[in-house]
């Protein structure tokens, strides 16, 4: 599976972005997939996951309330609503794909087989 991600931008604190993560190489139905970000000088972190039959959802504290992660099979892409964004979201954002990882692994970056080159989100204060 190939990920391509976008949508990153430059905006204000209270703003909204929405990131895509178009895949490719293979149908996404039936693949978890998932989103995680990086900061400068930190480690990257669990953001939010669908699950591989695409039913459930699993979101980190940060992001419960103000994100949303949906796919549309039909175009296989993967969607992260951004909504009211805060200077410490700002970080580069990766979209993952994994068809076999299991729910209890989703928040676990290292199991995923799959990554997107990352887009860059800012925000600022």
């Amino acid at each position: 599976v190939q990920l391509q991600a976008s949508g990153g931008g430059v905006v204000q604190a209270g703003e909204s972005l929405r990131l895509s993560c178009a895949a490719s190489g293979r149908t996404l139905r039936g693949v978890a997939v998932g989103w995680f970000r990086q900061a400068p000088g930190k480690e990257r972190e669990f953001v939010a996951a669908s699950s591989r039959t695409g039913g459930g959802t699993l979101y980190a504290d940060s992001a419960k309330g103000r994100f949303t992660i949906s796919r549309d099979n039909t175009k296989n892409t993967v969607y992260l609503q951004l909504n009211s964004l805060k200077p410490e979201d700002t970080a580069v954002y990766y979209c993952a794909a994994d068809a076999s990882i299991i729910t209890s692994s989703l928040r676990n970056g290292a199991a995923w087989d799959y990554w997107g080159q990352g887009t860059q989100v800012t925000v600022s204060s």
